[in-house]
């Protein structure tokens, strides 16, 4: 079973298109193939993101986003932070995401922004977009 972090972009994509990977890959969880890990910020960063104005295009209400991400949190491995790695990124959110990363001893970072994650080979985790990833656990 693949340990993985989901970038907030993934979420986002997945909120404005059922047609597209990340859709497809959110619609997998609960998985036998891999575990999701979620920290206390990336948690925050969800709600923040996923409830702004523009993201809230009439398909999904306030309330049903925040009870999608309650049910992530019911489901994904929660993290604590003990150690961090900053700055490792240009991104403070992006270090935020790669410590959990870390700390959940995850291979995969699900994101469609790759080149915000191109120096993490280091830490033995791979950046991959949900398509590749859906790939790799034969579920495309």
């Amino acid at each position: 079973m693949y340990n993985v972090v989901i970038d907030t972009n993934i979420l986002v994509s997945a909120l404005r298109s059922d047609m597209g990977a990340s859709y497809l890959f959110i619609s997998q969880l609960p998985s036998q193939k891999f575990q999701i890990s979620l920290s206390v910020p990336l948690y925050i960063e969800y709600q923040d993101v996923l409830t702004r104005k523009e993201h809230l295009t009439g398909a999904s209400t306030k309330e049903e986003i925040l009870a999608f991400l309650r049910y992530l949190c019911k489901i994904a491995n929660r993290q604590k932070i003990f150690y961090l790695w900053r700055p490792w990124l240009k991104d403070p959110k992006d270090d935020m995401v790669l410590e959990l990363a870390v700390a959940s001893n995850s291979q995969f970072i699900i994101t469609y922004n790759l080149k915000d994650f191109s120096n993490i080979q280091k830490f033995g985790i791979k950046a991959i977009t949900p398509k590749d990833f859906l790939h790799r656990i034969k579920e495309v």
